[in-house]
């Protein structure tokens, strides 16, 4: 099999040189385009497309604090000649090769990491299974009877299966946490705008994040410190508090989940039964974000996992429009041929009308303002990253429909809070990866991962008890 490796110029900034393994070179010019390679043949499905992006080779390497590791990035990110396929062949098709490589892939280059390709998504961002009706679906390394999460699907996996030792994805309604949570590996969203977005093919751009996934929490905080602003000596401070959402828990049908009991050991352990806290978070939401009330009522629905449940039908809305603004005229003219999951939301999207955007906008400042003070003061607020294992391959219908409506009922939080939050695995339930996250408020995204740091082997040997 062919595979292109590039070389990153002198500055890092645009390839100059390429050679295929079976010989033949490739030169690079300004603007030129090296070759694509055909998809990996490996037995995880991960990759679309293999290249070797190198660090400046100015770079001194003993000084570069990702020296010698190598990651992979979902097909969103715009890589210099290569077209940002999001998933779907039709877009593929109809857009012209990246002319730069985007900001974030090359400050991990610069850092010393090495790309070695791109990754599997679900089609246009539009789903959190991992399934792609073109593509297939990435096994999941954890259990291969179940879906691997999405719509970073491949960049979950490529880090599960050790692949790579990271890789990049977005995350808009839980592309990062969802599949993070379904393949048993850390997952990161930070705060929205933390992290550049340009050279990303948007989604949602008020709901876009860049996040990361890793295996080694030391590699997940050297990455989040090189991609998130400078941190202060204030970022390296310890959580007082941790807010226990017991009715997010509750949420697990399974009663050998033991989730909750690993929290409490782990943080117990190591700051005293003093820094537990509990919260209903969705009796706090209710009684804190007015308008809420007012937009379920103006859509006439009732949320069959109520207030958490309510707060992803604000999202979903946001999510439709602005979707819907950067993709209708894409759809309409090019009638591009979508997988079915896809085609269904996607027409929900193009129906959407602005009609309760203002109402749905002031619910998502309202539960930005909610969560942020309930988390002054250095609170760290765990719940479940999602309810439930990840479902079986051959799911369908009203199994499927319950993970979603769950899953995203607690997705929902950090995305219309623009708080950061990292999913951390806690082993199986019924031989399916579950995992807890921690969410900090928003701002606070190095103190999340100080946090993380401090916790996460307690967590792990809990886990393992």
């Amino acid at each position: 099999m062919s595979e292109t490796v590039v070389g990153a110029g002198e500055d890092g900034s645009m390839p100059v040189e390429a050679k295929d393994l079976e010989g033949d070179e490739v030169q690079h010019g300004t603007g030129a385009r090296g070759k694509t390679s055909p998809p990996i043949e490996n037995g995880f499905g991960a990759f679309i497309s293999c290249f070797t992006l190198l660090p400046p080779s100015s770079l001194e390497h003993q000084y570069a604090s990702l020296a010698g590791l190598t990651f992979a990035v979902k097909d969103i990110f715009d890589v210099d000649g290569h077209v940002a396929g999001f998933g779907s062949p039709d877009w593929a098709r109809t857009q012209k090769p990246a002319k730069r490589t985007a900001p974030v892939i090359q400050a991990l280059l610069n850092a010393g990491a090495t790309c070695i390709g791109k990754v599997h998504m679900d089609e246009m961002a539009y789903s959190i299974l991992g399934q792609n009706a073109h593509y297939g679906t990435p096994v999941n390394p954890i259990n291969p009877a179940r879906i691997p999460g999405g719509s970073s699907s491949g960049s979950g996996v490529a880090v599960a299966a050790k692949l790579v030792d990271f890789s990049l994805g977005t995350d808009t309604g839980g592309s990062v946490r969802a599949p993070a949570a379904c393949c048993g590996i850390l997952g990161f969203r930070p705060s929205h705008g933390a992290v550049s977005a340009v050279g990303v093919t948007p989604m949602a751009q008020s709901l876009d994040t860049v996040g990361w996934f890793a295996r080694d929490v030391a590699i997940l905080c050297k990455v989040g410190q090189l991609l998130l602003h400078t941190e202060s000596p204030q970022d390296l401070r310890s959580a007082k508090r941790f807010i226990i959402a017991d009715d997010c828990f509750n949420m697990s049908i399974h009663a050998n989940d033991k989730r909750l009991g690993i929290i409490y050991k782990s943080v117990t352990s190591l700051h005293g039964g003093e820094a537990l806290q509990h919260v209903n978070l969705g009796q706090y939401i209710e009684s804190e974000v007015y308008s809420l009330k007012e937009f379920r009522e103006k859509m006439g629905e009732n949320n069959a996992f109520g207030t958490l449940g309510s707060l992803d039908d604000v999202l979903s809305h946001i999510l439709r429009w602005e979707f819907k603004m950067n993709y209708e005229e894409w759809v309409t003219t090019e009638k591009p041929n979508l997988g079915d999951d896809t085609a269904f939301r996607v027409k929900k999207a193009l129906n959407t009308t602005s009609h309760m955007m203002t109402l749905a906008l002031r619910v998502k400042e309202e539960t930005r303002h909610a969560i942020n003070e309930l988390l002054k003061g250095d609170a760290i607020l765990v719940m479940p990253t999602v309810p439930e294992p990840p479902p079986m391959l051959n799911a369908e219908g009203e199994a499927l429909d319950r993970y979603r409506a769950s899953a995203f009922a607690l997705l929902s939080v950090s995305v219309l809070s623009s708080c950061c939050q990292v999913s951390i695995p806690t082993g199986l339930v019924d031989s399916g990866p579950v995992a807890v996250s921690l969410l900090a408020k928003q701002g606070s995204d190095h103190f999340l991962l100080h946090t993380t740091s401090g916790l996460y082997t307690t967590i792990q040997k809990a886990t393992n008890a």
